[in-house]
């Protein structure tokens, strides 16, 4: 046999022990003989280079860290589903489809997994892209992530080209481990296996993302070439069989009712299952009777999603816990006896602003109904009245700012009330948090400890005064070395060459956020333009509405704004939408890449394009950088 075959026969023997563990969770062999497989074709490949493809089991984990994301516009939209939260909820959704369609109506009922909504392009068989929801109609470039999931085929056992949409998802024995990995690390857990797994995918090391172990269901097949199946439970059917992992429900039932009882049943287990379900979905299984329902703006007519009713419990409201946020704002946070609710314990729940507090007339003391929404964010229902004591008397809201005591503002129309001092050191607290994020300025070592320190001993006024900070003076805070004072400082000067849209970001501007902020510095180039431009010029970008150019206009406009700018210039700071010294050949050009190409990564081009002034993203837009 020669290397070739003998490395090919390798590969699809592992393929069919990943499908094997991985898709049908029915392992054939050990998995110390697995590893010796994957350790012989590794060694294979590595001494016959020549015959390694993107395809291989062994190149699931691209090589560097990614650059960023490109965009994709998906070639047909990725919708949310519309939701039913009770039987006449799903019983209206029926009455429609029987209104719309002429033919027989039958449902496939499937498992809603919890996670990351994905879309997925195969090309001859070959994986070759996968993106982001996004908002719908554009997502973000994840491929090199998504290969790192075993379950995910790197190649389809038919040559075919097709797009399929899924879930990514954490099992929640994997996400306990996760966190309990990162409780030992010192590291802040996450609250829920959603968000682990949106914060995995977007990662920019594939290596990091490999370790968490993440799984994949798909639910749909988008697009195919050449004939397409009848029926939904047909093309669930040929997905499985062409090597994804699908709904491990995926039920026929002719009746609504019968779709209600599944809903039920899950209802009751679903705490018991190895991954988090949030509901099922219902979906008509005729597919040319949900191309004849179509779609609204959002959402399908075809399907609807039945939601489990948020799980309520009782606790007893034991403090108001008040906050400075990073806008001002006075933040209450309710402070309760610890309770489980969907499988973690609670002790602390949002109470939104000082109106929800007097509209649902709590009292330190309650008792009060907390739930969780969506799952996920712990909030306050209600008091329990009944056992409520005579001695409780109404919260007031605090009049003065609990770090400051200036006396809090409200402006008109708005609920929010502020501490309107802007030297307040909560504020300054949440606005170094904030520009020392990873999508801010990214700055390694300058935690919320840290930066509480610095506030503390007051030797930081606002953002810049960061640039000067030296050893010495860090050596002055508590539990700071002097192998962590010199990475700080080196952190925080290696800063000084980030990107433009970076430091948009993280100067805090309302409503601005790193989308906006990339889509600022394209077009402006500089952050000395952009601070002169009008709210007509900014308003000329489609991406900025009415609100948002006002409120980037009243940024700059402000004096402390104007003074951290100029001491920020001062500090060395980049100001410019910076394009490469090799040249700018590529300049104002964008360019699409798929597929793959011959002997250059797809992350190596696109660093390539970037470095001669171009732009990568998933489509080419027409509108163009200022020049």
């Amino acid at each position: 046999m020669s290397i070739k075959a003998k490395i090919e026969q390798l590969r699809s023997e592992i393929e069919k022990h990943d499908y094997q563990y991985h898709v049908l969770d029915a392992p054939l062999i050990a998995d110390h003989d697995y590893d010796r497989l994957m350790e012989e074709l590794r060694d294979l490949e590595a001494r016959h280079p020549e015959f390694i493809v993107p395809a291989s089991p062994t190149q699931r984990v691209a090589p560097r860290p990614l650059p960023g994301f490109a965009e994709v516009r998906h070639s047909t939209p990725l919708l949310s589903l519309a939701n039913a939260y009770s039987y006449e909820d799903l019983a209206e959704f029926d009455r429609r489809v029987r209104d719309g369609f002429a033919g027989p109506v039958e449902y496939v009922v499937e498992l809603k997994i919890d996670g990351l909504a994905v879309a997925l392009r195969y090309e001859a068989g070959l994986f070759v892209l996968g993106a982001t929801r996004g908002d719908g109609e554009v997502g973000e470039d994840i491929t090199d992530n998504l290969r790192t999931i075993l379950s995910l085929p790197l190649r389809l056992r038919e040559p075919l080209t097709l797009e399929v949409r899924g879930e990514a998802f954490l099992p929640v024995a994997t996400f306990a481990q996760l966190n309990n990995e990162r409780r030992e690390s010192a590291l802040p857990e996450f609250a829920n296996p959603r968000n682990a797994a949106a914060g995995s995918l977007r990662q920019l090391d594939p290596s990091v993302v490999a370790l968490r172990k993440l799984d994949l269901v798909v639910y749909g097949l988008a697009q195919q070439a050449g004939a397409v199946s009848a029926r939904h439970s047909e093309s669930l059917e040929f997905l499985h069989q062409s090597g994804f992992k699908v709904s491990p429900l995926r039920q026929v039932v002719a009746t609504i009712k019968e779709a209600y009882a599944l809903c039920l049943h899950y209802q009751g287990i679903r705490h018991n299952l190895p991954y988090g379900i949030d509901g099922l979905v219902i979906k008509l299984n005729d597919q040319a009777g949900q191309v004849q329902l179509g779609t609204t703006a959002k959402s399908p007519r075809w399907a609807i999603a039945y939601k489990f009713p948020a799980e309520v419990g009782i606790s007893r409201l034991l403090d108001i816990e008040i906050s400075v946020g990073r806008t001002a704002s006075l933040n209450p946070t309710a402070i309760l006896e610890p309770l489980t609710l969907a499988g973690t314990v609670v002790s602390r729940a949002t109470l939104h602003n000082a109106d929800f507090i007097a509209a649902k007339d709590l009292r330190l003391g309650d008792y009060v109904y907390v739930q969780k929404a969506g799952d996920i964010i712990p909030e306050v229902v209600a008091p329990v009245l009944s056992r409520r004591g005579a001695e409780l008397v109404p919260y007031i809201f605090p009049a003065a700012c609990p770090v400051c005591q200036t006396p809090v503002v409200q402006s008109a129309g708005e609920v929010a009330w502020r501490c309107p001092n802007p030297k307040c050191p909560a504020l300054l607290r949440e606005k170094l948090i904030y520009f020392a994020s990873k999508s801010a300025m990214d700055i390694a070592g300058l935690g919320e400890a840290v930066v509480t320190s610095l506030v503390q001993h007051k030797l930081v006024a606002d953002a810049a005064d960061l640039y000067s900070l030296t050893v010495p003076q860090l050596l002055t805070l508590p539990r700071l070395g002097q192998r962590s004072a010199t990475s700080l400082v080196e952190a925080i000067a290696k800063s000084k060459h980030n990107a433009l849209d970076r430091l948009i970001t993280a100067l805090g501007i309302p409503l601005v956020g790193e989308k906006v902020a990339l889509t600022l510095a394209r077009e402006f180039l500089s952050l000395d333009v952009l601070a002169q431009a009008t709210e007509a010029e900014l308003m000329a970008i489609p991406e900025i509405g009415p609100k948002m150019a006002e409120s980037i206009s009243i940024f700059f406009a402000k004096a402390d704004s104007i003074n951290l700018i100029e001491k920020l210039r001062a500090a060395g700071l980049n100001f410019v939408y910076a394009l490469s010294a090799r040249g700018n050949a590529l300049a104002g050009k964008t360019f699409v890449i798929t597929g793959t190409l011959p002997g250059l990564s797809r992350e190596a081009a696109a660093e390539l394009i970037m470095a001669h002034g171009g732009t990568v993203a998933g489509s080419v837009s027409g509108k163009q950088p200022r020049s």
